[in-house]
């Protein structure tokens, strides 16, 4: 049995029950992947790639990972905080810099690291195109897989496109829109559903995954699927899984629900 170690910001992040109904795609990956592939997720809120290295959230994934686990790495949005120097990182230097501690902290434990570029907000303009957020951090993190010889999902590029296929009014089905709140950077269930589906199409694609190792890349999941625990778990204990699991008999449709 192999483990996707995930680390990254809110956008991927466990949410918990104070939280609901924001969503991290790192909650619904699981619903893609085959079941003797387990997620850690270790992604945390408001990280960047500096603050994550320098709270020591790497420390446990590398004493945990094992030769022939992966180690998926995705940040961006906060290392664009210029103003708030624990999180802002330089995307030709600095940025780069860090990624290289993710992939070289992997491969010393033998585990493949994977480089995602962040997945883009709601940002629209006003005829309609689909807007990129990220400055120049993508394109950063593109060369610095290229560099390493690592695999690259593009995320950005992926989600862009999405975004734009929907359209402003049918992406806010995606996000975090509620009664109270428009968040245009987080997801609710279908958005986390719909993006942790790229991910896993992307890792099909540059063949980290074999198609064996995943599944129902074609199928509807439930958005009911996705639970939130009611606590974050104490430190020290296994990141959990904000996922049910679906039967493998049934396809994940409407009508298989239980």
């Amino acid at each position: 049995m192999r483990t996707v170690f995930l680390a990254g910001d809110s956008t991927a992040a466990q949410k918990y029950a104070d939280a609901a109904p924001e969503t991290g795609w790192g909650m619904a990956l699981p619903f893609f992947l085959h079941k003797d592939l387990t997620v850690a997720n270790h992604a945390v809120n408001g990280r960047s790639t500096k603050s994550f290295l320098d709270e020591g959230r790497l420390d446990p994934i590398l004493t945990a990972i094992r030769p022939g686990d992966l180690l998926l790495v995705q940040f961006g949005h906060n290392d664009e905080k210029t103003a708030d120097p624990t999180r802002y990182t330089e995307p030709w230097t600095t940025y780069q810099d860090n990624l290289r501690v993710f992939v070289e902290g992997a491969r010393s434990r033998g585990a493949l690291p994977v480089l995602a570029t962040s997945v883009e907000r709601r940002k629209f303009a006003a005829d309609g195109t689909a807007l990129r957020t990220h400055g120049a951090y993508p394109a950063a993190m593109r060369e610095a897989a290229l560099e390493a010889d690592v695999p690259l999902l593009d995320i950005e590029a992926l989600s862009l496109a999405l975004w734009q296929k929907l359209g402003p009014e049918a992406t806010k089905t995606y996000f975090n829109w509620t009664a109270t709140e428009q968040d245009n950077t987080h997801f609710n269930p279908p958005g986390a559903i719909e993006v942790a589906r790229l991910v896993t199409a992307e890792l099909l694609r540059t063949h980290v995954l074999a198609p064996r190792e995943t599944r129902r890349l074609d199928d509807e999941i439930p958005a009911d699927r996705i639970t939130w625990p009611a606590s974050e778990p104490m430190s020290g204990s296994q990141p959990v899984s904000g996922s049910q699991p679906v039967s493998e008999s049934q396809p994940v449709s409407e009508e298989s629900r239980p």
